[in-house]
């Protein structure tokens, strides 16, 4: 972790305009094209949520506005954010499980499975509010969403990326894969949520290569 010398940022001057709005935060959604990775982890008998989870969290991972955190009066950029994600429990409840994000994606798919058995046997919703090395992920797989929002906090508000996909379909024979994307604005602009959107269409375009 380090903090940003914001007097001699080049954001210096967007982020101060944008941190005094009540409301920064700002969403896209997209569909993206998961053709070849829903195909790649099929035959090598992946698991769909927590081989998802690992691509949108290396992406984060892979550019840093994701990883500025406004704390205080300060910015600081973490080394690498974890996720935290939604998972559903008996009695239709979620509670929430945040896990290690290991850049390799096996020893990913290990820690997170056994951490999610965890989580499925003591739903809770219980998080620690001074960690802000996260990303927040969830998933609606019984939607095909045009849009979405995420719920945040408002005073103060805070910055942490919310990333959101919902029930892939077919079209045309492209298997698409709506994504929502939100992000504190003082922190990183639309240049930078296209990049996000580019990079996971590289990766899913080219799951033998990051899997």
């Amino acid at each position: 972790m380090k903090i940003i010398d914001i007097d001699n940022w080049k954001r210096k001057e967007h982020y101060n305009f944008y941190k005094r709005l009540d409301y920064p935060h700002y969403n896209i959604c997209a569909n993206i094209d998961i053709t070849k990775f829903h195909k790649f982890i099929k035959e090598n008998d992946l698991p769909f949520f927590i081989t998802t989870i690992y691509v949108v969290s290396k992406t984060a991972n892979d550019i840093k506005e994701f990883r500025y955190r406004i704390r205080g009066e300060n910015v600081i950029e973490h080394e690498k954010v974890r996720p935290a994600f939604t998972i559903m429990g008996d009695e239709e409840l979620f509670g929430f499980c945040t896990v290690d994000y290991f850049n390799d994606f096996k020893t990913f798919k290990e820690n997170t499975m056994i951490k999610m058995k965890k989580a499925k046997e003591n739903i809770s919703l219980k998080d620690d509010p001074s960690k802000d090395d996260v990303l927040y992920l969830t998933s609606l797989p019984w939607i095909s969403f045009t849009t979405a929002s995420h719920p945040i906090s408002i005073n103060p508000v805070d910055s942490i990326p919310r990333i959101g996909w919902g029930k892939f379909f077919e079209e045309n024979g492209v298997i698409k894969l709506p994504l929502s994307v939100q992000v504190h604005h003082a922190l990183a602009d639309g240049l930078h949520v296209g990049k996000y959107f580019q990079l996971i269409q590289e990766i899913m375009d080219n799951p033998e290569k990051y899997l």
